[in-house]
């Protein structure tokens, strides 16, 4: 591997960072001088900002050839999303969970997630199947706005510090040429670091042995989550709780539904779906789909204990790859001690604390009641 290849790799990384920036600045700006409000800018715009570059890498890719690294970034950015970037950010600060979250953004998450298993099964994510996903991202977004106007005044208050108020009211005073210039140069730097950035991948994995998936599912994943990593991890240092935790789970719901969508509905044969994605990494996408909803019930919030859960799977899931690409003898029993031990204690810690909740919940109900 020469110098050439890891500086088209990071020349790519940094365009993409600088490109996501240019185009959240330059949209938030024109979205508060034509009168939205700042939450609604927090959940549509900012949200989706920060995943430009999974959206820009994964269209990219798929339209050069590269479909394990298309979906790769997909599929491991939404599992480091989670398992990574919550669990630090729980590690911090135990986050607070908002109610909206767990009764509808996070089955829109699951739900998302088993659509592209079902999608998936025929080994090949089609251009009609990409029209059925981005149609999904055009109608949750609709309803986010629409949603956003029932939000409680915390919540209201917390988007407006973060987002709004004196800040938009200064930047909305810039010419509008200026935003829409911000826009056009950032998605300039998303495209060309997008490709940057997949052609360093593809050398990388081919100079040091590694599968373009693997690639994809661990260093590219990794790289394009980076902007949801300063977001949410400064979110929960500056007590912004809500906007640490939505900003993951509506990263993940994006680079489903817009990303991969928009990836199939581009490439000319689609995007087509390794045996390998299929029996394990789409699966462990499901299950930390799936996973955040009895740990986001109990109490409402992610504790410290659940952070280091999420950060040890991660780690756990990430010297798995490594070993089997390497196809270690160590493997079979790490997957056996994997399999046999933490897996069924995990289920079982999170089915009794998740009980212990509902018992919680219903007792102070009944007290309420007894009050009147």
């Amino acid at each position: 591997m020469d110098a050439m290849t890891l500086l088209l790799f990071a020349a790519g990384l940094v365009l993409l960072f600088v490109g996501a920036e240019l185009l959240v600045r330059g949209a938030s700006r024109l979205a508060a001088a034509v009168g939205l409000s700042p939450l609604v800018i927090g959940l549509t715009v900012v949200a989706y900002g920060t995943s430009t570059p999974e959206l820009a890498v994964t269209v990219e890719a798929a339209l050069m050839g590269q479909a394990d690294i298309s979906l790769g970034n997909i599929v491991g950015s939404n599992i480091f999303n989670v398992l990574f970037i919550l669990g630090v950010s729980a590690l911090i600060v135990p986050l607070v969970v908002s109610q909206q979250l767990v009764r509808l953004d996070v089955p829109i998450m699951i739900g998302a997630s088993l659509l592209l298993s079902l999608l998936a099964l025929d080994g090949v994510i089609s251009r009609l199947e990409g029209v059925l996903l981005f149609a999904g991202i055009v109608i949750y977004t609709a309803f986010a706005i629409r949603q956003s106007r029932r939000e409680s005044q915390h919540i209201q208050e917390e988007y407006a510090r973060e987002y709004g108020a004196e800040k938009l009211a200064r930047r909305s005073g810039h010419r509008l040429l200026l935003q829409i210039g911000l826009i056009v140069a950032g998605l300039a730097a998303l495209v060309l670091g997008a490709r940057w950035l997949v052609e360093g991948a593809v050398a990388i994995a081919r100079a040091v042995g590694l599968s373009e998936l693997v690639i994809g599912l661990t260093i590219v994943a990794a790289g394009t989550s980076l902007p949801e990593v300063a977001t949410s991890i400064l979110a929960a240092v500056r007590g912004e709780r809500d906007i640490a935790v939505g900003n993951i789970v509506g990263s993940n719901i994006y680079n489903i539904l817009a990303g991969l969508g928009l990836a199939a509905l581009l490439a000319p044969e689609g995007v087509r779906v390794s045996s390998a994605m299929l029996r394990f990494d789409i699966p462990v996408m499901i299950a930390v789909a799936v996973a955040c909803l009895p740990i986001f019930f109990t109490g409402s919030s992610i504790a410290r204990w659940e952070g280091g859960l999420f950060f040890g799977y991660y780690v756990a899931y990430i010297f798995y790859l490594i070993l089997g690409a390497a196809q270690h003898d160590a493997l079979p029993t790490f997957s056996a001690v994997m399999i046999t031990f933490v897996l069924p204690l995990t289920v079982v810690t999170l089915v009794v604390v998740t009980v212990r909740a509902m018992r919680a919940a219903r007792h102070a109900r009944a007290q309420t009641w007894d009050a009147f």
